[in-house]
């Protein structure tokens, strides 16, 4: 068997090189381009696929979070989007009533030490006398984010907090978008409430509309105080507050890791407004929020540091944290006096120098020691809470909050493309020896590329970002073929194809990114992770394009490049094969194979991937050696897949959800030399039925499956 196809090879060379008539080109304009590949299935030349190779990076952008994956359906829920001072910006809140019935400010009374800012309902009509309020009375409604989807049949937990010197009589109602239709209601009665008041109301939905709002409404005179208003279907991912739809979406790409919460997201604009990990745990009325200056949108912190970690457990994927290291997009922190972000992104810290002011004075060395010790302390914190003994400070938190057992937590990046800042290195080395110390098996992340030269500091992984042309991203597959097999990893941990060739997401950009990928599968010796970037974008409030999953508070999609990353989820773990692909000119198709076990059948496949990143049809020879003799099944269990469409810009929108999307195919004639097309600007799979351990292969359901 190996002989033969030794043979086959070099004659298949010799007439390629010598022959103008035999084309080994996937680009041009002829018709019946041909290639050969070649697959070398014997365990002596496989290698294996590190488990972590793919997975997703989510990022709060477009509302991915807020107003997406995490459920709340009140938009600004604590009235807190202002800020801290007075009168403070309620939006997307509004008034039912006009100036003669209703009055609504804002003041800082609420019961919340983190989060003053509270709603002031002045009603000043009422039920009777000359004066009357309008029917249904008067107050405030909230739209959630760009329309609330309430659903027939379904329960909805209101929650909020309220507070008046005068008994209350408050109608609560979902309703349509204009308020007409009335979906849900209960009533808030209460004779006394001159304290504030938690105030819990399961609503049942009597019909559905993806626009709706939820309103607060009194018809007695008097002032009313509101605050940390929050509404929650009752039926997210295993109540972990997920919502359903899209959790799924992405556990079906089986992520072998998650990275959170940012990207830009980490860094800010400026550091006062980074992602502060501590002011996002416990519960949810007491999180003070915060404005997002890089995306520019106010997010209630709900989907925090637990909810990460708790996604990443739910995911059955790996955490890992990005932490902020003392640097932002125009402000940074330096190494030897970090006082200034410390006292933004560690409050514990003010205690401290408080307590020790009176040796600050004369001793700055001892203030840069203080400081430099609690913002390593910070992290270490943050480690602890993931990581620590359910009896440990920061550990008991976590137990408090629902889950006593430890999270899996692995990986930590220092910092997002904080490279270039002058104060990066000598920020990363603080948290780096700091984090080793009391962590060793930590796996720390730089933000410096290390694929071209060796970094000058220490670390696990290093990062490498690419978003450029489909050309661009496509040619550098083969960036990492010289990158280094030793030393420290790469984390490919945001790669996507942007700009005109991308559009919202189009079948060009999805191309583009496969022949990388495939490049980073070849290259796995190099490289431990890689995801797509971003992944969610609310349709409502594209920040960035394209992206991976569209959504409203109704519907959602996946991109071609939502698509694209199917082909690679069996793959985390698999077993990378040799392979050569003889073509000439070589600079449209790529491809490469590897095995993997089918857990729905229990049967190990061999799975061939090729992009065809040209404009003409390749007729592609496929020669496999090493397999041994009747280990190959026939067209029995093996399936085509193909992701392509009739114009290269072609999109996926609500309208055509599926535009550009995996088709399955059984593949004909399979043996160990045959010859399969390729269509112009295509990825493709081939999945051969390699060991047959089960009794049968349902060829059938393996057609139906999501690819």
């Amino acid at each position: 068997m190996e002989s033969r196809h030794s043979l086959d090879h070099i004659l298949l060379l010799v007439l390629c090189g010598l022959s103008s008539l035999c084309q080994c080109s996937a680009t041009g304009v002829e018709a019946n381009q041909t290639a050969v590949l070649f697959v070398n299935a014997s365990e002596a030349s496989a290698k294996k696929i590190p488990d972590t190779l793919f997975g997703i990076f989510f990022e709060e952008i477009n509302h991915a979070g807020a107003g997406g994956l995490w459920a709340e359906l009140v938009s600004n829920r604590g009235f807190e989007a202002g800020g801290p001072n007075i009168p403070s910006n309620i939006d997307p809140w509004s008034v039912i009533g006009d100036e003669s019935s209703v009055i609504v400010s804002t003041d800082r009374s609420s019961c919340f030490e983190r989060n003053k800012i509270a709603v002031q309902v002045q009603v000043l009509c009422d039920h009777t006398g000359a004066n009357i309020c309008p029917d249904g009375g008067v107050g405030i409604y909230n739209p959630g984010f760009w329309g609330m989807n309430i659903e027939q049949g379904k329960s909805y937990k209101l929650v909020l907090y309220v507070r008046s010197q005068e008994p209350i009589n408050v109608s609560v109602a979902l309703t349509g978008s204009n308020g007409s239709q009335k979906l849900a209601g209960g009533n808030i009665v209460a004779a006394d409430v001159s304290n504030w008041k938690k105030v819990e109301i399961l609503l049942e939905a009597k019909g559905t509309d993806p626009n709706s709002r939820l309103e607060l409404r009194s018809s007695t005179k008097g002032v009313i105080w509101l605050d940390q208003v929050s509404l929650m279907p009752m039926d997210t991912y295993k109540g972990h507050g997920f919502r359903k739809d899209l959790f799924g979406m992405v556990k079906d790409l089986k992520p072998a890791f998650i990275r959170f919460p940012g990207g830009c997201f980490v860094e800010g604009d400026w550091l006062r407004n980074a992602f502060r990990w501590k002011e996002t745990i416990g519960q949810w009325e007491e999180r003070p929020g915060h404005w997002g200056d890089v995306w520019n949108y106010w997010t209630d912190d709900g989907l925090g540091h637990f909810e990460f970690l708790q996604l990443a457990e739910d995911l059955d994927a790996l955490p890992v944290w990005v932490f902020n290291n003392g640097v932002s997009h125009h402000d940074q922190v330096d190494t030897s006096s970090i006082l200034p972000f410390v006292q933004i992104q560690v409050t514990e810290v003010i205690k401290v120098l408080k307590s020790t002011y009176h040796k600050l004075v004369n001793k700055v060395t001892l203030a840069v020691d203080i400081v430099q010790h609690t913002l390593a302390s910070e992290i270490l914190d943050g480690l602890e809470f993931a990581r620590g003994d359910p009896t440990s400070t920061w550990g008991s938190i976590r137990a408090k909050m629902g889950h006593p057992e430890p999270f899996n937590l692995k990986y930590v990046a220092i910092g997002n493309e904080d490279c270039g800042k002058t104060k990066y290195r000598g920020n990363y080395l603080k948290f780096y020896s700091a984090i080793k110390a009391k962590y060793p098996d930590i796996k720390i992340i730089s933000n410096c590329d290390g694929s071209s030269s060796p970094l000058d500091h220490p670390a696990d992984l290093y990062d490498f970002h690419i978003y450029s042309s489909a050309s661009s991203v496509f040619a550098n597959a083969r960036h990492f073929d010289s990158a280094p097999r030793s030393g420290p990893k790469a984390f490919v941990s945001e790669y996507a194809v942007t700009g005109n060739d991308a559009g919202k997401g189009s079948l060009l950009a999805a191309l583009g990114e496969a022949g990388f990928l495939i490049g980073v599968e070849k290259n796995s010796e190099a490289i431990e992770m890689a995801s797509y970037a971003p992944l969610f974008v609310n349709e409502n409030d594209r920040r960035w394009n394209p992206d991976a999953i569209v959504f409203t508070s109704l519907e959602m999609y996946g991109t071609p490049s939502y698509w694209m990353q199917h082909f690679f989820k069996e793959s985390n773990g698999a077993t990378l094969l040799s392979s050569s692909l003889q073509a000439n000119p070589s600079n449209s198709l790529i491809a490469s194979a590897i095995t993997w076990r089918n857990s729905a059948d229990n049967n190990d496949y061999l799975r061939i991937k090729v992009v065809n990143f040209g404009t003409t049809t390749v007729t592609l020879k496929i020669s496999i050696s090493g397999l041994g003799q009747n280990s190959l099944g026939t067209s029995f269990g093996a399936i085509k897949t193909t992701l392509t469409s009739s114009n290269v810009m072609d999109e996926n929108s609500f309208r055509e959800p599926n535009k550009v999307s995996p088709i399955k195919a059984i593949l004909e004639k399979v043996s160990d030399s045959m010859d399969v097309v390729l269509a112009p600007r295509s990825l493709n799979s081939f999945d051969l039925l390699r060991k047959s351990i089960s009794s049968s292969v349902d060829t059938a359901s393996i057609l139906k499956s999501s690819y």
